[in-house]
């Protein structure tokens, strides 16, 4: 079926926007690969160094040059659910190299640290910035030159992504996603969102919600809710970086092992000793960034990739804009109810249908670019199957045409909504995104009076006090990449959940992030400029009236345009977010990040290294 005229149209714009850009990013990595992309480039000193610790199979091998050696790049850590179960990977990914006359060898390490732990904590200001250590983690890892193809061990929110950068800049290489799965079910989300809320209002103690915590994240695996970490696992598969299927099968099963066994044994084959050799800087194009976007818009995915993706495009050399975001998603439509857009997890939408039919139904419709090429070894019509075992082997069949559970995952023809779950907002206030999938129709325009804050922890303390009790748009600025690392707000939101119960008019409004998993409170994010670079959002005053209306994606402080221009701009101390929990580690981070809306990187877009051309002239 052919692509829909705003699905193509968008593509086009981004492949023509980018032309110089991706270019010089496809020039290098053709330079990288020539240069040779594995152990035969190194000297007998520099291989003896590469191998000194194997068995003395896998060194035997290793002397060889005509076979793969995978490098793995792992996230593991014993302490988060989510990366727990990969401690087990990199043995079944050994095993299975060697059972196709190869090696794989663990290359290194990545940081994984979860927002769930450090939500509210100073911690948290970390969160953004782990991104790009991720990906300079990955950088370090790979640049041994023993590898032939990466696998990449990742879940979570910045891990993912960070990984995603790192491998780019080694796109000469073959590329694998490798996910462990998500936790099984435990407590409803909604029941989880219920005792929160109460002890929100003092209705419950600290025992009752620690026990609901601890029912809901009981075991291995991901968060079970659709927030980041899910997100990222969907994307993967939607620009066929996972084997089909592989995003949602729980840890610790005899299908996730297989699969993962497949993944090493489909590395062997996609290298260039395997004999088809599938580089990540030609699989990974404007129709595959694309196809992200729209996997994120018609499932209602998070916010932050609104930021990421950003960032991931720019390290292949292309330039995604928040602009088309919200063209595509005018004729995305949402196709899933997962919390907190639902009430079902991710376990659920596995098992109404999954990512087969989402897959399908987008492809059928013309929304989904099918000609990309995949790690599986063909096109996105691939991805419409479903793993299975069948006396012990790993097959894939056709999934269901039909939704198991119409109140979780819809066809085309009958959506959740015509529009996708995600829009960008503009007026004198900046540009910034809310998510409006989980958010009513009846509470997606507000417009109230501003009650200001410059930190998140001002806010209990004003609803305890009552002060809150009213028609109100809460505004928490000076919470940018550049002012604390933009930390998530997320634990806001049973406060501001408790004022829309009570039938108050209420929104969010912040340069900072909210939440994979925010909700039903409308929320204008990752305002930009931020207001320690000057953002409008340094020109608000006690009282000043905003109207944030979603449906038609503006934001606007109701204020005198004279007047609004003359005001001076509001600042704040800062020196309690640069110092403990390792933040002070981070200054140069702060001082060379880029704005929200151009990916909050630290790296430039990369622009400053690909403009140079090949003799070093600017």
């Amino acid at each position: 079926m052919a692509v829909h005229e705003t699905v193509s149209r968008v593509t086009q714009r981004i492949r023509e926007r980018s032309s110089d850009r991706r270019a010089l990013y496809e020039r290098h990595m053709q330079d990288q690969h020539r240069r040779g992309v594995h152990r035969g480039e190194l000297s007998c000193g520099n291989l003896a160094h590469g191998f000194a610790a194997c068995g003395t199979e896998d060194k035997n091998q290793l002397k060889l040059m005509n076979s793969a050696n995978l490098g793995i790049v792992s996230s593991y850590n014993d302490m988060l659910s989510a990366h727990q179960p990969f401690a087990t990977f990199p043995e079944v990914i050994k095993e299975a190299a060697r059972s196709m006359g190869s090696t794989a060898q663990f290359a290194g390490g990545v940081p994984a640290m979860c927002d769930g732990v450090t939500q509210g904590q100073p911690g948290m200001e970390l969160s953004l910035f782990s991104r790009d250590v991720i990906a300079m983690a990955t950088g370090v890892a790979l640049s041994h030159n023993m590898f032939d193809a990466a696998l990449l061990l990742g879940i979570c929110d910045k891990i993912v992504p960070g990984l995603f950068i790192g491998i780019a800049r080694f796109g000469h290489l073959p590329a694998i996603f490798v996910p462990g799965g998500p936790m099984t079910s435990g407590l409803p989300n909604k029941e989880k969102a219920r005792v929160r809320q109460l002890y929100t209002e003092g209705k419950v103690g600290r025992d009752e919600l620690l026990e609901a915590e601890s029912q809901s994240y009981h075991g291995p695996g991901t968060c079970t809710f659709y927030g980041t970490a899910n997100s990222n696992q969907l994307m993967m598969e939607m620009m066929g970086l996972h084997l089909p299927g592989a995003s949602f099968v729980n840890p610790y099963t005899p299908l996730r092992d297989a699969l993962t066994q497949y993944a090493a044994e489909q590395a062997v084959r996609n290298s260039a000793p395997g004999g088809d050799y599938r580089p990540f800087w030609q699989q990974i194009d404007e129709k595959a960034i694309v196809n992200a976007v729209i996997g994120l818009l018609a499932s209602g995915g998070s916010t932050n990739h609104t930021l990421h993706l950003v960032a991931m495009a720019g390290a292949v050399g292309l330039t995604l804009t928040w602009d088309d975001f919200t063209e595509l998603s005018a004729v995305i439509p949402s196709l899933t109810r997962i919390y907190p857009n639902g009430q079902a997890d991710v376990n659920h939408f596995q098992a109404a249908g999954g990512m087969s039919f989402l897959i399908r139904e987008l492809l059928d419709a013309g929304l989904l670019h099918e000609d990309i090429p995949t790690v599986f070894g063909g096109s996105m019509r691939d991805y419409t199957k479903e793993p299975f075992l069948e006396d012990g082997k790993l097959v894939w069949r056709e999934g269901p045409t039909e939704s198991m559970d119409p109140d979780v995952l819809r066809p085309v023809a009958n959506p959740f909504s015509p529009t996708g779950g995600l829009t960008v907002l503009d007026g004198n206030l900046g540009r910034g995104v809310i998510k409006i999938s989980a958010v009513q129709p009846e509470h997606r325009v507000v417009e109230a009076p501003v009650r200001l804050f410059s930190d998140q922890s001002q806010l209990k303390a004003a609803f305890d006090a009552g002060e809150l009790d009213r028609d109100v748009v809460v505004v928490v600025r000076f919470q940018g990449p550049r002012a604390n690392g933009m930390p998530e707000l997320h634990q806001l939101t049973p406060y501001l959940g408790v004022l829309q119960d009570r039938g108050y008019k209420v929104a969010l409004v912040t340069d900072g992030r909210m939440s994979g998993a925010s909700g039903k409170v409308p929320a204008a994010i990752h305002l930009s400029p931020e207001a320690v670079d000057g953002g409008p959002l340094a020109r608000l005053k006690e009282g000043d009236v905003i109207r944030l209306d979603a449906n038609k994606g503006e934001l606007n402080a109701l204020v005198d345009e004279a007047e609004w221009q003359s005001r001076e701009l509001a600042t704040t101390h800062l020196e309690d977010y640069r110092y403990g929990m390792g933040r002070e580690l981070f200054a140069g981070f702060r001082s060379q990040v880029g704005r929200a809306e151009d990916g909050a990187a630290t790296f430039g877009g990369f622009e400053a290294q690909d403009l140079i051309d090949k003799d070093g002239q600017a």
